[in-house]
């Protein structure tokens, strides 16, 4: 056993409550039974199928109130794969679920026999036409393929809210749409073709020029069923009237029946079919889009009105007027958005009648957006308008800055909400449609009902299209919620189709909690042609049993899941999954979600449980171990929820007091730890790799892999030991050189200054010079002991970097400028916690700013680009993302480069300061993507700002990664 190996008994919980009714049971411990294992192994190899109750538990729950625990996970990597598991389920009487982002909200991407991955290997995007098509891989994000789209100058039609996680096969096979698409850009209009993989096994490629001839031979029932059921519909007029009907609004209940009157042949209705079938006639394993224009020309207001009817009267004249959007939010969802990052914090004061239109119009010439400004105007004019808080001005505007708070409030709305629900309760998101005419009839009525059930009553929606979403927490526990919860979903449902024949579900489709409303909604007629789509396309029941069609008048109270309390900085999750895309472990382990759904399961079980035993023999690599701690999760998540620092404190918990001991002795003889490793660095200059690979690989068994670095070929040898000699006298600026800086040289060949020098000759061309203080070797940004969880360490390095910050700045009088973005993301914000008050204090007027800054601010004015190279990549940090310098990095790299490219994937590179040397696989499965990327390119220089960052991004590419500032300084030299 290593010497200092963790200890992960520290982490099992204690709670009070009782065993939850919803646990995993006791005899789940030992994971996927050994037969169906070992039968999945055979058919697709070990790598392929995950079988840890810790596999089986973390893709129990996704954004939906439901949970169920599947037997066993796939992580299918082709068609093959997919087809593979169709047979083995078909010749065993098993059940197959296909999951990809896992942002679905009513349960149609969970099930409990075979679930498959179809996320991690199915991402890619192919512009076709200069971007007026896609082909886009069903794993792909909405926001990923915008991203690359919109260099085209064209978006994706569908826009939900959850674009930056939701992925693209998702959107389709639930017909999401979003806050502009309506019934005109949602993926039935937009969707040029898609290949299928039917239950059978059957591939179709509806684009295909034999695809009808294709599909008729190789499924010759299901093809005459197919144009036999057309027939039959459009013979019925009373039943083509209530289709067309039922489609003039926003709707995703059940199965989309107006394929069989726009299709003209089988395979034309097939695609129309698959759109909003949520995975149980099919898997969608690539689709072709027909694109929208990204007209680049925004208007946006957020309109405050004294109440809902006031608010809904204004909605036809902004549609009439041409907005693109106009979303509705009530005064309780203007309220609890008050917990999201930027929006004004006196919007916790609106009142609560209060509500606001989000309205945007977007245009691509200037002459459409002048037109759209008079129109604007024209409609506020006339319209009643009030401030309820110092921060509303009712005010059209162009900025983008506040354009995306607006947006990030709207699109914030579940999770702020939900944010807000008493602890311990369940989630649900419901979603409807009626008539936009009667938008404010059918808000008033869902507030009356919503009060008088005891729920919360908040309300936003696409008020444009007359599509409302709400939200209700109950305590899923207590058999009285439940019934609660019952009795108002009967009584909400009769509202929508009586009074208003509305929509139950107008875009996040059937899923499991509207399957028992869908005959009422619909009729028994068309019902039960849904019922003979189904039994056509999968005749042996194989896929997503219980989703979109059920004939259990109480399948939508069946497994709700409990949400037992957990750590503090997590407890709010409700499990949406927005944070996933960006967590660098998302396809090595674990993701923040996965780690907060691991430990409520560890919350649900009793004292002694098997089952917690096998989740706590996981979790220390798989949740702590892996996570690069880079809180990227915090920013993805809408009310910044910070899974990183609970790994912190997890590796704290895990430590005991001989490693905290340990490491504040580190923190206090800092000077000689630089000093050691530069000379390690030199030695090892001069040893193979493979000697050293073999060293300390015995080295991390000997002690553990948690502290002892594995080496790798990309770290660079030891920098100078000597720093600049700088004065102190006309100093604009201290210059705080990053220890990464000072241990570690850059890349080989790369440069022929070192980063120190560089930004002093910088500084002094620009006529901003800076002073770099004598003592500063031995100080540090405490980032070394934080990211570990070594309290101790941490708090005395934070206080001993302040106390000398405090008099190197004269007070505070100079700004300290320090030239990695993590260090200036510690000394600035991370290490505050763990000052002494009197430190505190010193801080709060300490100006911490990151050479990027710096050089934009105060150099880039005062130099001149000589020699600008032809190209340059860059990588974003986590840290320029956290400290908000990514648009800084790129202005320098702009530059300094004739072309700059910023991948689609650009994300945290998982090196984490030194994680990446203690878990190189961290980093290599997290930039994989991006170094796909990059590697598909031939660039003059790659660029970044922090040394360790460039160090992996060097190890996954083979590319010299280095400072932007690095070569700021070579192209600005006097000629």
């Amino acid at each position: 056993m290593p010497l200092l190996e963790p200890k992960p008994g520290m982490l099992r919980p204690h709670t009070a409550e009782g065993p939850s009714i919803d646990r995993v049971a006791d005899d789940q411990a030992s994971g996927t039974p050994d037969e169906l294992r070992d039968a999945l192994v055979a058919e697709l190899g070990t790598d392929k199928v995950l079988h840890k109750i810790s596999d089986l538990v973390r893709y129990a729950s996704d954004a939906s109130p439901y949970r169920l625990v599947p037997r066993v996970v796939v992580i299918a990597e082709n068609i093959d794969d997919v087809s593979t598991v169709l047979r083995y389920a078909r010749e065993n009487r098993r059940h197959v679920v296909f999951r990809a982002a896992g942002t679905s909200l009513n349960g149609q991407a969970q099930g409990d026999d075979i679930l498959v991955d179809v996320r991690r290997h199915w991402t890619g995007v192919e512009v076709i036409d200069d971007g007026a098509k896609a082909r886009i891989k069903p794993g792909t994000t909405v926001g990923r393929a915008n991203i690359t789209l919109s260099r085209h100058g064209r978006l994706m039609g569908p826009d939900p809210a959850s674009s930056s996680a939701a992925s693209v096969g998702g959107v389709v096979a639930n017909n999401a749409s979003g806050m502009t698409a309506g019934t005109t850009r949602n993926s039935y209009r937009l969707l040029s073709s898609l290949t299928a993989v039917l239950p059978s096994g059957t591939v179709v490629d509806t684009a295909g020029p034999d695809a009808e001839a294709r599909l008729r031979a190789a499924e010759p029932d299901l093809h005459a069923t197919l144009l036999a059921l057309k027939e039959e519909i459009e013979s019925d007029a009373e039943l083509v009237a209530r289709i067309r009907a039922k489609y003039e609004l926003k709707n995703t209940s059940g199965y989309r029946l107006d394929a069989f009157l726009d299709g003209t042949t089988a395979v034309d209705i097939l695609r129309g079919l698959m759109v909003g079938s949520e995975g149980t006639l099919g898997f969608i394993a690539e689709t072709v889009f027909d694109t929208v224009p990204l007209d680049r020309r925004t208007y946006t207001a957020l309109l405050f009105f004294p109440d809902l009817p006031a608010a809904a009267a204004a909605v036809p004249l902004f549609n009439r007027a041409g907005a693109r959007a106009v979303e509705l939010m009530d005064g309780n969802t203007l309220r609890a958005c008050a917990e999201v990052d930027g929006v004004p914090g006196d919007w916790r004061d609106i009142p609560q009648e209060s509500t606001a239109l989000l309205v945007e119009f977007r245009a691509a010439t200037e002459e459409d957006h002048l037109a759209h400004r008079r129109a604007a105007a024209e409609v506020v004019e006339g319209l009643t308008l009030v401030a309820p808080v110092p921060s509303v001005s009712n005010a059209f505007v162009t900025d983008p800055g506040t354009v995306r708070t607006y947006w990030h409030a709207r699109e914030a709305f579940m999770t702020a909400v939900g944010k807000a629900r008493p602890t311990g309760t369940t989630l649900i998101t419901e979603d409807f449609a009626v008539p936009p005419s009667r938008l404010a009839e059918a808000c008033e009525a869902l507030l009356e009902m919503q009060r008088r059930y005891g729920y919360d009553a908040a309300v936003a929606g696409h008020a444009a299209h007359g599509n409302l979403h709400f939200l209700l927490a109950f305590d899923a526990a207590r058999p009285e919620d439940v019934e609660r919860y019952a009795s108002f979903m009967d009584e909400f449902c009769a509202m929508v189709i009586d009074r208003f024949d509305g929509s139950l579900k107008a875009e996040h489709a059937t899923g499991r909690n509207m399957t028992p409303f869908l005959e009422s909604e619909w009729g028994s007629q068309a019902t039960e042609i849904m019922w003979r789509v189904k039994q056509a396309l999968d005749p042996h029941g194989v896929l997503a049993p219980g989703v979109v069609l059920n004939r259990d008048p109480r399948a939508h109270l069946k497994h709700l899941k409990t949400i037992p309390t957990i750590e503090a900085v997590a407890d709010p999750c409700i499990e949406c999954g927005f944070c996933e895309p960006v967590c660098p472990s998302r396809d090595l382990t674990t993701t923040p979600r996965q780690r907060i759904v691991l430990r409520r399961e560890m919350m649900r079980q009793p004292v002694d449980s098997p089952v917690t035993d096998s989740l706590l023999e996981s979790y220390g690599y798989d949740a702590v171990d892996t996570c690069a701690g880079d809180s990227t999760c915090k920013i993805a998540c809408p009310v910044g929820i910070d899974t990183g620092a609970m790994m912190k404190q997890f590796r704290h918990q895990r430590h005991g007091g001989i490693a905290e001991r340990n490491a504040e002795r580190v923190a206090g003889h800092f000077a000689t730890v630089e000093k050691s490793v530069r000379a390690a660095l030199g030695v090892a200059e001069h040893v193979n790799d493979g000697v050293l690979t073999r060293a300390t690989a015995l080295a991390r068994k000997a002690v553990t892999p948690d502290l002892v670095p594995e080496w790798i070929s990309a770290i660079p040898g030891p920098a100078s030991s000597g720093l600049p000699l700088t004065r102190r006298q006309d100093a604009a600026a201290v210059y705080f050189v990053a220890c990464v800086n000072r241990i570690f040289a850059g890349p080989e060949g790369g440069e022929d200054l070192p980063l120190p020098e560089a930004v002093v000759k910088l500084s002094e061309r620009a006529g901003r010079p800076v002073w770099v203080p004598s003592d500063i070797v031995g100080s540090c940004c405490a980032t070394i002991w934080h990211s570990k969880g070594y309290d101790d360490g941490n708090r005395l390095m934070a206080n001993q970097t302040v106390e000398r910050a405090w008099e190197w700045t004269d007070r505070g009088r100079l700004p300290l400028v320090v030239d990695a973005s993590s260090c200036t993301l510690g000394i600035g914000h991370e290490i505050i916690p763990y000052l002494t008050p009197e430190n505190r204090r010193k801080h709060e007027k300490l100006d911490v700013v990151d050479s990027l800054v710096w050089a934009a601010r105060e150099l880039l004015p005062h130099l001149t680009a000589a020699r600008k190279v032809d190209s340059a990549v860059i990588h974003p940090t986590c840290s320029m993302r956290h400290l908000g310098d990514v648009e800084q990095l790129d202005e320098l790299a702009r530059f300094v480069a004739h072309e700059v490219v910023v991948p689609v994937y650009a994300e945290c590179c998982g090196f984490a300061g030194d994680r990446g040397m203690l878990h190189k696989e961290l980093a290599e499965s997290a930039t994989a993507h991006e170094a796909e990327e990059v590697l598909a390119g031939d660039y003059d220089a790659y660029l970044s700002a922090n040394r360790t960052c460039e160090i992996g991004m060097e190890h996954v590419t083979g590319r010299p990664y280095e400072s932007v500032l690095l070569l700021l300084e070579r192209v600005t030299r006097p000629v």
